[in-house]
């Protein structure tokens, strides 16, 4: 019985989508795929289809009817997964920033280890990006010192997207009560595990910048970040956070 499901969002990922699925279900340990696609007119899902004939038993996907959001799509899968019995259950990107190998590492951290949520990290052991301008690396690094602070969290990557969740952490937050919808959603998946006090281990991986396909960054999802945190930490003083 296979206990791990990798989600990965897409949008516009043709370039990519065929080369990351083959790669993770080429992996040493099993792991299942879930694609969850926001319309993209490119032919992703076509492609995704195409695939499922050769892994019918690995691949699922699920056709969204509009490019909702990066946190919508995630609790999507997360509600996907929790109606099955996945044990483990991933965030993951398609543009190859986040190594398939890394999977497995995450994977031992809360299977093996003590862990409860696993990191891939870009901080914890410095700074490991490939390929950003200067600029993006002082802006990202920038963002997760920043969160940290405004939270408490002793996390060092806490924009990070490349995690593995218990289902016991998934089952005790309420996705319904999530409140962002952008990259801000990995900072406040973080700060709810955080605060219901589940054990999270950073492992450091070095994230290399997609080479193919088109980056989903905006001006409206870093302002999301940084006014949406101090909203947060605020109203989680005061009882008016809801987990």
């Amino acid at each position: 019985m296979v206990d791990a499901l990798v989600i990965i969002p897409t949008y516009n990922e043709i370039e990519n989508v065929e080369r990351i699925i083959k790669n993770v279900l080429s992996l040493q340990r099993d792991f299942h795929i879930l694609i969850v696609d926001d319309n993209s007119q490119d032919g992703t899902a076509d492609k995704i289809k195409e695939l499922q004939l050769e892994y019918p038993e690995s691949l699922f996907l699920i056709e969204r009817e509009g490019k909702l959001g990066l946190g919508t799509a995630y609790i999507t899968g997360f509600e996907w997964a929790l109606e099955r019995s996945y044990e483990y259950i991933f965030e993951m990107d398609a543009d190859f920033s986040h190594n398939p190998n890394d999977l497995i590492r995450l994977y031992n951290a809360c299977a093996k280890g003590s862990s409860q949520v696993a990191i891939g990290s870009r901080y914890v052991t410095g700074v490991n990006v490939v390929n950003w301008p200067m600029s993006r690396v002082l802006l990202s690094w920038g963002a997760s010192k920043y969160v940290r602070f405004i939270t408490g969290m002793d996390i060092h990557d806490t924009t990070a997207g490349f995690v593995c969740y218990k289902r016991e952490v998934l089952e005790k937050i309420n996705l319904k009560k999530i409140r962002f919808v952008g990259y801000a959603f990995q900072i406040e998946m973080k700060f709810k595990a955080y605060l219901l006090k589940f054990k999270i281990k950073e492992i450091p991986v070095i994230f290399t910048d997609r080479t193919r396909g088109t980056s989903k960054m905006s001006k409206g999802i870093i302002s999301e970040a940084v006014f949406g945190v101090i909203k947060m930490k605020f109203n989680s003083l005061f009882n008016r956070y809801e987990i």
